[in-house]
């Protein structure tokens, strides 16, 4: 009853902000030093579970960040350095807040993060039909966007047109361990969505040939497990995953 009468009476945009002021004043309860977050720059005596599969210790109880989150912030502030760099462009699709946080704090770069939903960005882009002229940006980063996208390549096609001649495209996914990508037009209800692809809001189950996706349309495609880079006490400190949602494919032209 409560849910439904907060929705009637508030936007989406608001009932997310309501969430996020809500999830930021309670974190000190789990304030602590068994993890920590390299996005909001905190430690907690847990972090919180995440998924219809429940992944324990995935979430930040501040700045929600997850797993994948937290790996794409080491490469990019240790590999990048994106926060200190100038006169770089980057698009970011569906910014997660611990990295909008920190990049849009560069004022030397033109950083523009974009969303379909405007309850989530300040800028309304479709991916399969980005306003910009060809060659614009230098980084795009698009964590977690294509599997939702009904035309993947149409939007891939778009990323590759954007991308400067030199840029770099880091891009993530959800990977099972079938050898090609799942997708069937007709799985339409949630039920069969969860069931077949592991979310609701899902077009496709990633497979083994992600990269091979992403060089058809014309990417050069190199296949990153970062964690790796770090020691397991690192990896479960941070809680890092295991690897399924957290490879960053790293495109270039």
């Amino acid at each position: 009853m409560i849910k439904k009468m907060i929705k009637r009476l508030l936007s989406e945009k608001k009932r997310k902000i309501v969430r996020e002021q809500v999830q930021r004043l309670t974190s000190p309860l789990f304030y602590g030093h068994h993890f920590y977050c390299n996005c909001c720059d905190k430690s907690f005596r847990k972090f919180l579970t995440k998924g219809y599969v429940a992944r324990v210790n995935a979430h930040c109880p501040f700045c929600a960040s997850l797993e994948r989150t937290r790996v794409l912030e080491l490469y990019i502030q240790k590999e990048l350095n994106l926060y200190e760099s100038e006169n770089t462009k980057i698009r970011h699709f569906a910014a997660e807040y611990g990295l909008f946080r920190k990049l849009s704090k560069n004022k030397n770069i033109t950083y523009i993060e974009a969303d379909l939903n405007p309850a989530y960005a300040r800028n309304v882009i479709d991916i399969t039909n980005i306003p910009f002229p060809g060659q614009y940006f230098d980084y795009i980063i698009c964590s977690h966007v294509l599997r939702h996208v009904p035309d993947e390549t149409l939007a891939e096609k778009e990323l590759h047109r954007v991308l400067k001649s030199d840029g770099t495209a880091l891009i993530l996914t959800l990977l099972s361990d079938k050898d090609k990508t799942f997708e069937d037009n007709s799985i339409q209800s949630v039920e069969s969505k969860i069931k077949s692809y592991g979310d609701h809001d899902l077009c496709r189950l990633h497979g083994k040939d992600f990269a091979q996706r992403l060089e058809s349309n014309g990417f050069k495609v190199e296949e990153i497990d970062y964690r790796l880079q770090f020691s397991e006490a690192f990896q479960k400190k941070h809680a890092l995953g295991n690897g399924e949602r957290e490879k960053i494919f790293k495109c270039t032209k």
